[in-house]
């Protein structure tokens, strides 16, 4: 999965996060039923907005759910999942951008697509991707062409591209397509009326996920000499940051003038998350709730186990008597630690007490064995923690408790002013 909008837990309720999982389902459940298995590999963030947006302007949104069956990615457990038109063209839309990815990377000879055999095979996967998402298309009544030339409008776009070449004109096929999936969910729902402030939420939408895009690839684009549009452009960070404020007020501006049954998620998503993104993007802000981004090893008052005021463990400031490793609190497996703690005169390492005590190790192969059952029964994504495959007792956080974007400043969206 991959898009520039990925929602913290921490930002949604309960309730929001439980809509967000039913498209997100509901998309993944669309590939699957119309195009196999396989399909759900392009499962994306960015696309599922095409069904948010379809259901917000639904006069009966409970309509468009079905419980699903059991899912390993639930831990097993059913839910309520997003159906309908609104799920069936996110997922045209996800095969679409998914062959356009893949052209992309053929196109920058990334890996092994380097190589002109799995170049080739790579080709034939994003064409059948076209043909698939054209054929959902098709049944919904939208001509996925015009996402498809846009695609194919992107390298002469580029190649005609200099030094003191307006962005926009960059990003241009991006915006195009994107405007034409979001001003068709207005048709799908029966709200022909929010089709132009949509399909403009959609252009500054497209511009922004464009442009979040090079901004991140661009160191990574200039090791590889791949082309990037900020550095053929001579956009300097400042002039990107610039273009990427723009469309976010433009796509709060353009939500306003569109009508929605319930819009307090697409609200969230769209009002909301592209901030942080931008903000992610151009390491602005950071996480809380992430190690080693802003509060180290993820805790909210710094490292429990650091040397210094308040770096210590539960004693008076991290002071000789009863902090962690006592004095200069160091971790609390270390050895010789002065005071009554953990390390300290009688504690685990310290005078009298049994020696440095480390998580035990396992080897190569039990670790990939055990990771290999952590990651097929989902516990790597959907427990809360799970114990590190290679050190005993040690826990790692669940990939789904963790988050990227500043979760600690959250606006309600029934009191926000956007």
């Amino acid at each position: 999965m991959f898009g520039i909008v990925r929602p913290c837990p921490h930002r949604l309720p309960g309730e929001l996060r439980a809509q967000w999982t039913a498209h997100l389902c509901g998309l993944c459940l669309a590939l699957r039923d119309d195009h196999g298995q396989f399909a759900r590999v392009v499962t994306h963030y960015d696309a599922l907005l095409v069904s948010v947006l379809t259901e917000a302007q639904s006069e009966r949104p409970e309509s468009g759910r079905r419980t699903a069956g059991p899912c390993p990615l639930r831990g097993l457990r059913t839910a309520s999942v997003a159906r309908g038109e609104g799920a069936r063209l996110a997922a045209a839309v996800s095969l679409v951008l998914a062959s356009a990815r893949m052209r992309d990377h053929i196109t920058d000879r990334d890996g092994l697509l380097a190589r002109r055999p799995a170049a080739a095979v790579a080709r034939r996967l994003a064409a059948s991707w076209d043909r698939a998402g054209a054929r959902t298309g098709a049944d919904l009544g939208f001509a996925t062409e015009v996402l498809v030339r846009a695609v194919e409008r992107q390298p002469e776009v580029e190649a005609a591209a200099g030094p003191g070449t307006p962005l926009r004109m960059v990003t241009e096929p991006t915006e195009t397509a994107t405007a034409a999936a979001f001003g068709y969910t207005a048709v799908l729902a029966g709200r022909k009326e929010n089709a132009g402030p949509l399909a403009e939420a959609g252009r500054l939408f497209g511009r922004l996920a464009h442009l979040l895009d090079a901004v991140e690839d661009r160191d990574a684009d200039a090791a590889t000499g791949a082309w990037n549009p900020l550095t053929a452009t001579g956009t300097d960070t400042a002039a990107a940051r610039r273009e990427c404020d723009e469309a976010v007020r433009g796509l709060r501006q353009a939500l306003r003038k569109a009508e929605f049954t319930d819009g307090a998620l697409a609200h969230r998503l769209l009002a909301h998350e592209p901030a942080r993104s931008v903000d992610r993007a151009f390491g602005s802000t950071s996480c809380a709730h992430l190690p080693g981004s802003g509060s180290p090893y993820g805790h909210p008052h710094g490292n429990p186990y650091a040397a210094g005021p308040g770096g210590g463990g539960p004693g008076p400031s991290g002071g000789a008597h009863g902090g962690y490793g006592g004095q200069g609190g160091a971790s609390p497996y270390a050895a010789g630690g002065a005071g009554g703690g953990p390390g300290g005169t009688g504690g685990p390492g310290g005078a009298g007490g049994p020696g440095p005590r480390y998580p035990r190790k396992r080897g190569l192969i039990a670790g990939c064995a055990v990771w290999t059952g952590l990651f097929c029964t989902c516990q790597v994504c959907c427990r809360k923690s799970y114990d590190d495959p290679w050190r005993h007792h040690k826990k790692r956080d669940g990939w789904c408790r963790q988050c990227d974007g500043d979760c600690c400043d959250c606006c309600e969206c029934c009191s926000c002013d956007c």
